[in-house]
């Protein structure tokens, strides 16, 4: 029965909180109570812990987009680590793409050409699917697991302690308002000497849980710069993981270049081919390469495209596609015909002066050969 008693005293003591914290509240938004304020460095660190968190859960959800662009695999991944459960593997895009080339290539026949090539290209495809794997992996552990930590973990700590210091900081104006009202009612009746001398005491223990509670949160926020450090380091990491890859990728694409470049020329038919490189300036260096041995190409050297546009004279070449002039400044050209080419002092380097009969225009060098 005493504990019943007692049950029911601490409930209604709390509603009584509860009520007089709304009442606070309410009173203050509609200006009709006074409002004790932060000092002004317990309010920035407030407002940096907000920030971090805004700018942690689009930085950590976007880096999810960024490894993941499925949708559906994201949230099956989400349930899956709600239910503690690992989630099933899954073949990846690449992985997909290089066993179809495998198969193709080997119905086609690994003898053939094209059959070859495709199976050297899977067999690419599928390293490139275990890079991604691999990058996928080391980014969510070292980076978005730090990342979802801290939302989860920290930053819930800090909110919930922030809530604490708002209750805290109510109570305290509450106890303010009703010490006053009591002062005011005291010079009129002597009687409210008593409730005087009781609201001060509530004011001397609200006050004191307030400055405690304030002490709290505010070593919890100074955290914060801990947090960016910490997530500092993690950035490191997620940045050599996707380094690791790119560099993966670019390796693997190179060895494939030279395989692909090595098959005998007779395999090569020109009319059948419709590639369309895009003309790019920072791309000189790995272009280059690219162009001088991809497979089913015939281009001329890059390095007589460049002699080409460092001297002044003009060559004939020959078209390997058709292409379509973007705008009046540009050639349209059909893929066989043979037209007169030079460089233009200025010109971007990859493009020449075409010339066709009266009609001239800019043409991509890319879908040219030099002829001697």
């Amino acid at each position: 029965m005493n504990i019943m008693d007692f049950n029911v005293k601490k409930l209604a003591a709390d509603a009584g909180t509860f009520l007089s914290r709304a009442v606070q509240f309410t009173e203050e938004k509609l200006g009709q109570a006074e409002k004790t304020e932060l000092d002004a460095h317990l309010e920035n660190l407030l407002s940096k812990a907000e920030c971090t968190k805004i700018w942690t859960e689009k930085i950590m959800k976007q880096t999810e987009v960024l490894l993941q662009p499925n949708p559906n695999a994201r949230i099956e991944e989400f349930v899956y680590e709600k239910l503690d459960r690992k989630a099933p593997s899954r073949i990846n895009n690449p992985e997909l793409l290089g066993q179809y080339m495998i198969d193709a290539g080997t119905e086609f026949g690994p003898g053939t050409a094209y059959g070859n090539a495709l199976i050297k290209c899977g067999e690419t495809q599928k390293r490139i699917g275990t890079a991604d794997r691999e990058l996928i992996q080391t980014s969510a552990l070292n980076f978005l697991t730090p990342l979802r930590n801290f939302i989860e973990g920290d930053y819930k700590t800090i909110a919930k302690e922030r809530k604490l210091l708002q209750n805290k900081r109510l109570d305290l104006d509450a106890a303010k308002t009703r010490l006053k009202k009591a002062k005011a009612a005291e010079t009129r009746a002597s009687i409210w000497a008593e409730e005087v001398t009781k609201s001060e005491q509530e004011l001397r223990i609200t006050q004191s849980e307030f400055d405690r509670q304030a002490e709290i949160t505010r070593l919890l926020l100074e955290g914060i710069s801990s947090t960016h450090a910490h997530h500092l380091r993690c950035l490191n990491d997620f940045v050599e993981a996707q380094m690791t890859y790119y560099a993966q990728c670019y390796q693997y694409m190179l060895d494939l270049q030279k395989q692909l470049g090595s098959f005998p020329s007779s395999y090569c038919n020109n009319n059948q081919t419709s590639v369309a490189p895009v003309p790019s300036a920072s791309s000189n260096v790995i272009g280059s390469s690219a162009l001088s041995s991809t497979s089913g190409l015939v281009i001329a050297s890059p390095t007589n495209l460049i002699d080409l546009k460092e001297c002044s004279g003009s060559r004939k070449a020959r078209v390997l596609y058709d292409y379509d002039a973007a705008n009046s400044s540009e050639l349209s050209l059909l893929a066989d015909e043979v037209i007169t080419v030079f460089s233009v002092v200025g010109m971007d380097s990859d493009w020449l002066m075409g010339e066709r009969g009266n009609q001239k225009g800019r043409v991509p060098i890319t879908y040219l050969e030099l002829l001697n």
